[in-house]
């Protein structure tokens, strides 16, 4: 009796240092990715696949996120509440402060869509920062995002600078972020006060063995002005039959391996910080498109095995 005893501890013995071994394993190979979330998250979109009258959509994905998107656009806006609601959910928020600095004049830029600095942006940063201070002041915010597709959307080096100066200036300790769209990676100029970065290239089965996108991910780096910045991986985590199917040649449940492979990509580099999916409700930029929300249940169940091992949820 004692010899089978004495088996079985050593079984469970072995065992279980097998399971802190692949736990370790796990740790040391995400231990640089600090986030993950979604957006769209509370951004005034309701979802119009459902009957339901909804725009915050925090209590989805905070149980495997940290992070998501709430949107500011008026300088009066309070978004106390919300930020409330986001850390009571153990979420960070990103504040995306795009239309509070830069406004659209023209359909000059090659997204047929050219934002300028607007003149008085800090008289309209003072005011919103007058309302809201009481979050600003606090640990809640996970970063200031500035610049959407900039550089696709004509706003210029020395706006961009202006902005991450002002933010970083005040808030030293809350990063700044911009995303560029991948056709203007060439001719993007990042300032040193800009903390995060990142580019947006969907309707990619494999980042990490495409060819066009690993030349993409390249030139990125290459634009790093601060060796102190860091990378976040927009993930495709959308789905429109004609982009993703046709052009792609990606069915809708190989949407999980999509998120495999993203999650590689950004395992891979010790300079990621974070994975942000492009989006969460259905039916955003066209009436087709299927978000993380409604993806299939093979997909949805691996967005939210990555982000519990990014976060430890």
């Amino acid at each position: 009796m004692k010899s089978i005893l004495a088996y079985i501890l050593i079984f469970c013995i072995l065992f279980a240092c097998k399971k802190d071994d692949e736990l370790s394993s796990v740790e040391d190979t995400n231990a640089h990715i600090d986030y993950f979330g979604f957006t769209i998250v509370d951004t005034y979109w309701d979802d119009p696949t459902d009957p339901e009258i909804k725009t915050n959509y925090a209590d989805e994905i905070h149980s495997f996120s940290n992070i998501a998107d709430i949107l500011v656009v008026n300088p009066n806006d309070n978004i106390v509440q919300r930020t409330q609601t986001f850390a009571d959910l153990d979420l960070k928020a990103i504040l995306h402060l795009n239309e509070l600095f830069f406004e659209l004049i023209d359909n000059n830029s090659p997204s047929e869509s050219n934002y300028d600095l607007r003149s008085d942006y800090q008289e309209r940063w003072n005011e919103f920062k007058i309302i809201n201070q009481a979050i600003l002041n606090t640990n809640y915010i996970g970063v200031f995002y500035i610049g959407e597709e900039p550089t696709w959307n004509g706003i210029t080096f020395s706006e961009l600078d202006a902005v991450a100066q002002l933010l970083q200036g005040e808030f030293p300790n809350i990063p700044t972020m911009l995303i560029e769209a991948y056709p203007s990676l060439n001719d993007l100029q990042i300032p040193e006060t800009i903390d995060w970065i990142g580019f947006d290239r969907y309707f990619v089965n494999d980042p990490n063995t495409d060819s066009e996108f690993q030349q993409d991910w390249q030139t990125l780096k290459t634009k790093i002005s601060n060796q102190n910045q860091k990378i976040m991986v927009i993930l495709d985590s959308h789905y429109i039959n004609w982009a993703h199917g046709d052009f792609g040649n990606i069915d809708l449940t190989q949407m999980d391996d999509v998120a495999k492979n993203y999650y590689q990509l950004a395992k891979n580099d010790k300079k990621v910080i974070g994975v942000l999916g492009y989006f969460w409700p259905n039916g955003f930029d066209i009436p087709e498109s299927i978000g993380g929300r409604g993806m299939p249940q093979n997909v949805k169940m691996e967005y939210e095995r990555i982000g519990r091992e990014i976060t430890k949820k």
